[in-house]
């Protein structure tokens, strides 16, 4: 049986800045980049999945009826800071082994060999990455590389002139299936750590990847190699949320909480030696309720983190 869940681990040095009184973060705003630069640095020697009665790390609010934390508005915005420390790179004294092992090690092939044609997220969420993807991400005429990609790749049928659409994923069947793709390909991007992905140098105007970079054990060299694929000022959109199949995420994901987990992408892309720089940004395209004073998201959240090639 698949273990499917939603994410509500946090990060244990981070637990002194909670109140429980209040359930908000009460640590300045003005620590939190350093905080997560010191979180990415400084994970522990075993994975961490912490229940729901654990304190909890940067996001500021816990809904009261699921317990699990979510950002406030502008959050997910400010997680990137505006210039990057190339002395503050994380991974530069990150132990791979640990930070990126998984509770189910056994090989990807296995885990994918069965085709699954279902969402991952709520149907809400499922229409913000449509809408996001069809209307304000790609445009008439862009080579699209789908990276991860399955059954759907969340593109409106008839709205786009797309010049190509490629599709780059584990499973065949999803692959074939996935109308959207001129064309397809299977790749464990998992399975060599000197990944090579099966495209020439500048051949799409976007790259994005959907749902699936907390299951990467070698993110920085996929971003590299994405960055190699890109064409000169093309863009890389990496969507996320806070479900996902935890046996097969790695341990720096499932250790942390949104806001984390939009400043790690952030890292991955500017430290990956790409050449992204500093043109990183990240949006909450979550849906949240009109009202009140923390206009809590409703459903699954989602974000997205973006990077321009320079």
């Amino acid at each position: 049986m698949m273990l499917y869940v939603v994410l509500v681990a946090s990060s244990l040095q981070y637990a002194s800045a909670f109140s429980s009184t209040t359930n908000r973060i009460t640590t300045p705003t003005t620590n939190n980049l350093q905080q997560r630069r010191q979180f990415l640095s400084s994970i522990s020697t075993s994975i961490i999945v912490q229940s729901l009665a654990t304190q909890p790390a940067n996001a500021a609010i816990r809904d009261p009826k699921t317990g699990i934390l979510l950002p406030s508005v502008g959050e997910i915005e400010s997680s990137i800071p505006q210039t990057w420390d190339e002395d503050d790179n994380p991974f530069a004294s990150l132990s791979e082994s640990v930070s990126f092992s998984r509770l189910d090690a056994s090989d990807d092939k296995i885990f994918y060999a069965e085709p699954r044609f279902v969402e991952h997220v709520d149907q809400q969420a499922v229409d913000s990455i449509t809408s996001y993807v069809s209307d304000r991400l790609l445009q008439n005429g862009d080579s699209v590389l789908d990276l991860c990609s399955s059954w759907t790749s969340h593109i409106t049928p008839g709205k786009l002139d797309l010049k190509r659409v490629a599709g780059l994923g584990m499973n065949a069947k999803e692959l074939e299936a996935n109308k959207a793709l001129t064309e397809w390909a299977v790749q464990d991007l998992n399975e060599n750590k000197n990944v090579k992905l099966p495209y020439e140098n500048d051949s799409f105007d976007v790259v994005m990847c959907q749902l699936s970079i907390d299951y990467l054990i070698h993110p920085l060299e996929v971003m590299k190699e994405v960055a190699r694929v890109l064409k000169p000022g093309g863009k890389v959109a990496i969507l996320i949320s806070n479900r996902l199949f935890l046996t097969k995420a790695v341990g720096l994901w499932t250790g942390s909480d949104d806001i984390e987990h939009a400043y790690t992408v952030g890292s991955y892309l500017h430290y990956c030696g790409g050449g992204f720089g500093d043109n990183i940004k990240a949006e909450d395209l979550s849906t949240r309720k009109k009202s009140g004073k923390e206009r809590m998201i409703v459903g699954d959240p989602l974000y997205v983190i973006t990077a321009t090639k320079s």
